[in-house]
């Protein structure tokens, strides 16, 4: 087995719209793409893939994904995404044929094999609604994709978070069957992680027994409100996105995310000297 580990970089919510709009009349979606992109290819080691997990586009319309497609043409990684609600099935798999889609029609689901890694990609995005649900065909092929095989390690991708982060807001347009996904997790240890987004800023937790994550967007946050303080409101906070390293060691291997900040920023400068003392 190689010992080589595999970097799955993890962006989200790029909510790119027409050229020359920008996103609540105040975020420029497109030029934090670029950004995002600038610094995924920069990356070193390179991603082995790259998954964007939801809301694409904005609105949506053909023109944002002609657009979206642009912007993503100088990204030299591989990638897939999976539709938020934000997004249109129908436009999102007219826009991009190539993605290695279960069915010829409905959700988005996908299964792409990455080294020793099997990448399943979710669609819970439900037609014209904020919130998320996984609809039964999808249920029934992430069980049987589980299934076939019990060596492999796997990690879950979907746009909408299983499990309540305290944004009131946000919170009510979660995955609403998210029990119906825990009873499969549940039945199926080779799954190491679940990466979700939807909420644009970092979080951690565990569900059905698995580390859950939710990566951060290029562009903009949502609001940090706890308390129920304020209306629905985002802010403009240090853009990022999650790297996940698995590493394919003796022990059955395991799993390392990282947050990876987006930007130009000072060093890297040695800690030691020539002479090998700190400086």
């Amino acid at each position: 087995m190689s010992t080589k580990p595999v970097l799955i970089a993890q962006i989200s919510d790029l909510h790119i719209k027409p050229p020359g709009t920008l996103a609540y009349g105040r975020v420029d979606t497109a030029k934090a793409l670029e950004r995002c992109v600038a610094a995924l290819n920069a990356l070193q080691p390179a991603p082995d893939f790259v998954v964007i997990s939801g809301d694409l586009v904005d609105t949506p319309s053909a023109e944002e994904y002609v657009y979206l497609k642009s912007l993503l043409a100088p990204l030299k990684l591989p990638f897939a995404g999976v539709p938020g609600n934000h997004d249109s099935r129908d436009l999102m798999r007219a826009a991009f044929p190539s993605f290695s889609y279960s069915q010829a029609s409905g959700p988005l689901d996908q299964k792409i094999e990455v080294g020793g890694l099997d990448l399943l990609l979710l669609d819970s995005s439900v037609p014209g609604k904020p919130h998320g649900t996984l609809e039964a065909s999808t249920l029934h092929w992430l069980d049987k994709t589980l299934a076939a095989s019990s060596g492999r390690p796997a990690l879950l991708f979907l746009h909408h978070p299983p499990f309540k982060g305290g944004i009131w807001h946000m919170d009510a347009q979660d995955l609403f069957n998210a029990d119906a996904l825990a009873e499969i997790v549940r039945c199926h240890s080779r799954i190491r992680l679940i990466g979700c987004g939807h909420v644009h800023r970092a979080m951690l937790t565990v569900f059905a027994g698995v580390p859950t994550t939710i990566c951060p967007a290029p562009n903009h946050a949502v609001d940090l409100d706890l308390g129920k303080l304020r209306v629905p409101s985002f802010k403009v906070e240090p853009p990022a996105f999650h790297l996940h390293t698995w590493f394919p060691d003796d022990g059955g291997g395991h799993l390392v995310t990282h947050q990876v900040p987006i930007g130009e920023f000072d060093g890297p400068h040695p800690f030691f000297g020539s002479d090998g003392k700190l400086l």
